[in-house]
């Protein structure tokens, strides 16, 4: 059993930046991916960034460009540098894990162990 908890967000201006952190804990396989999801107040859970476990990065096409996903396996953590950010950008968001391979991981954010979340707001 995986424990991630998430911090790191809070509310910026528009063109800010933030950035989050997700720890994990507990039984972390010796590979496994990593991901941040989000959602936005009124609207369905969205893929954001995936870092799989072979070290490929996918980003969702709205935030290419502006955000940086990475991991320290060192310290199990997961990371997301969000800059440039826009109003659009607001919502809760939080890292998942799962030790099963998915080629469209971005795409379920129902898979795998999830965190409760930080919330970005942007302004």
């Amino acid at each position: 059993h995986v424990q991630l908890v998430e911090s790191g967000g809070g509310s910026v201006q528009a063109g800010g930046s933030l950035r989050l952190s997700c720890v994990a804990s507990g039984y972390i396989p010796s590979k496994y991916s990593m991901s941040w999801f989000r959602q936005p107040p009124g609207k369905e859970r969205e893929g954001v960034a995936t870092i799989d476990m072979d070290g490929t990065i996918t980003y969702a096409d709205s935030v290419k460009g502006r955000f940086t996903i990475s991991k320290d396996k060192a310290d199990n953590t997961l990371y997301l540098q969000m800059n440039s950010l826009k109003p659009e950008d607001t919502g809760l968001y939080y890292c998942s894990a799962t030790s099963l391979y998915y080629s469209d991981y971005l795409s379920r954010p129902d898979v795998g162990y999830r965190g409760q979340g930080t919330q970005v707001t942007v302004s």
